[in-house]
């Protein structure tokens, strides 16, 4: 048996080594992204493991099976990105990692929100020059607000216990219902009650056609004044010149935002300097003090980074050796 694993970064190689030492199974690490330019590595395989945030086109998935890979894991939980026309055509069996750390991606959600409720960002910057007074910059306090949760898979039922953690009210909206958190009366009826009641919006959806710009001008008129947007979850979920507009006017009165929904090729890039970075919206937001972003690291932890790497390959040994594997995703 041999493995193909694709944009294996510093950090993820110790644990991929591990792995392939454990299991006898040889597994090839390649630095590069899958794309056109980098396919034809995985002739002689037996199956791909792969994490990239850039489209799995169907130029590239027919390649791949012509190449006669057609075992494909995903380190990631997002399928979207992910051709399904291509898998269908051509009988790719696809995993992906339900659940790496949900966790991890709460912690930092609510770990962000609190800078942005104590304005830890401003007086940071004071206190860099020399002003260690407190007025007028007071604090609001999460055990006194609604927390509305958009989604309530394994994240956003994560972070949902840790804003309960601190005492605050919370309220959910899915399409799904939860069977536990539906005996706790925690869901409202429709996103407009949500975002009616709460003081917070914190969203934990996957990107579908269904949800892109799911907060927009409209969106936000239907808010609390002063409401906090957090976003761990995919940038596409945020019109980001309606955020923009949303907090100029006050209506939102922050924003954590850990996704951008023009990422790709910005985030985990250095360009050195500020100036630099090659958008002017990101940059925008990224100079204002009740803005916190950050490049796409709410799931960047140890733990989180182990089982993204292990258990994906867990899932293409099952698919090589069985054709079935535990975290199979159907594209039908």
């Amino acid at each position: 048996m041999k493995i193909i694993a694709y944009g294996i970064r510093d950090d993820e190689q110790p644990y991929l080594e591990q792995w392939s030492k454990e299991q006898g199974i040889e597994v090839k690490a390649v630095a590069e992204l899958l794309d056109e330019q980098t396919v034809d590595l995985a002739k002689g395989y037996d199956g791909a493991v792969v994490y990239q945030q850039k489209p799995y086109t169907a130029a590239v998935l027919d390649q791949l099976a012509a190449n006669g890979v057609t075992n494909l894991s995903l380190r990631n939980v997002g399928v979207d990105n992910v051709n399904a026309d291509a898998v269908k055509r051509n009988g790719f069996k696809v995993t992906n990692v339900p659940a790496y750390s949900p966790a991890a991606i709460a912690e930092l959600t609510v770990t962000q929100l609190m800078r942005l409720l104590r304005r830890t960002p401003t007086f940071d910057r004071k206190q860099a020059q020399g002003d260690l007074t407190w007025a007028p910059d007071i604090a609001d306090e999460l055990n006194q607000m609604t927390v509305g949760i958009v989604a309530t898979g394994r994240i956003g039922r994560a972070a949902m216990r840790i804003y309960q953690g601190f005492g605050a009210k919370v309220i959910a909206y899915d399409v799904f219902h939860n069977p536990e958190l539906e005996k706790q009366g925690i869901y409202v009826d429709t996103l407009d009650e949500l975002y009616a009641q709460a003081d917070v919006i914190s969203l934990h959806a996957p990107a579908t056609k269904d949800n892109d710009h799911m907060l927009d001008d409209a969106a936000f008129a239907k808010m609390k004044d002063g409401v906090w947007i957090l976003n761990p979850a995919r940038g596409a979920l945020i019109d980001t010149d309606a955020l923009i507009l949303a907090l100029d006017s006050g209506k939102v009165a922050g924003a954590a935002l850990d996704v951008y929904e023009d990422e790709v090729g910005i985030f985990n890039a250095d360009f050195k300097n500020f100036d630099a970075i090659p958008d002017e919206r990101l940059k925008n937001l990224m100079k204002r003090e009740n803005v916190l972003v950050t490049p796409h690291i709410a799931f960047y932890t140890k733990t989180a980074v182990k089982n993204m790497v292990q258990f994906a390959l867990n899932n293409n040994k099952q698919l090589i050796e069985t054709g079935r594997a535990e975290n199979e995703v159907s594209f039908d």
